[in-house]
């Protein structure tokens, strides 16, 4: 990952959480990329992309997602504190997906587990759970029914664990991926997708 350039004037802080961001060792599977940062949200502000990679074949990626960090001093009423992670995710899931009533639910306790298990504080956490189910007609209705889920949600990080909140959320990310948590250092053993 490359090194950002902090906008606005330098913060220690800040500094502080991009090397944490660029020291957090995510898992193989997970593919980061710096992206531009939005500028007119905070006075600092860092943005990543991921990619989840299936592990028996890496031409083929089973979710996706963008992790922003701002930091803004002033402690923005809204956010509770002086720092705002904004996330979203989307992964395609098996079609029996397209009717499951608790789908929204369990997409939204997984972000706060994955929260809770990295052990990372946290408040003013919001977001939306979206199931979209897309049909082919016409020319193309030999296509299956697809299924997708996106999750959008921030919150705010109480502490300066920068790097544990972005593995907290790719931890998300290869849990809609269908991928299995592993402890550190555990390779998972080839089996069936999800």
């Amino acid at each position: 990952m490359a090194r950002s350039t902090v906008t606005g004037k330098d913060s220690p802080d800040f500094t502080q959480a991009l090397d944490e961001l660029h020291r957090a060792r995510l898992r193989p599977e997970v593919r980061l990329t710096e992206v531009p940062a939005p500028q007119r949200i905070a006075p600092h502000a860092v943005a990543l992309t991921a990619d989840v990679i299936d592990p028996h074949d890496p031409d083929s990626e089973l979710a996706s997602g963008r992790f922003v960090l701002l930091h803004d001093p002033s402690e923005p009423e809204p956010w509770g504190g002086a720092w705002r992670a904004v996330t979203f995710a989307r992964a395609e899931l098996e079609e029996e997906f397209a009717t499951e009533p608790l789908l929204g639910e369990v997409g939204w306790s997984w972000l706060t587990d994955a929260l809770t298990a990295r052990g990372v504080p946290f408040i003013a956490e919001a977001g939306t759970v979206t199931r979209v189910v897309s049909e082919s007609f016409g020319g193309l209705a030999d296509r299956p029914a697809s299924v997708e889920m996106e999750l959008r949600a921030s919150w705010t990080p109480l502490g300066p664990e920068a790097g544990e909140h972005l593995l907290a959320w790719s931890d998300l990310l290869c849990t809609i991926a269908g991928l299995p948590p592993l402890p550190d250092g555990v390779v998972a053993l080839p089996g069936p997708r999800r």
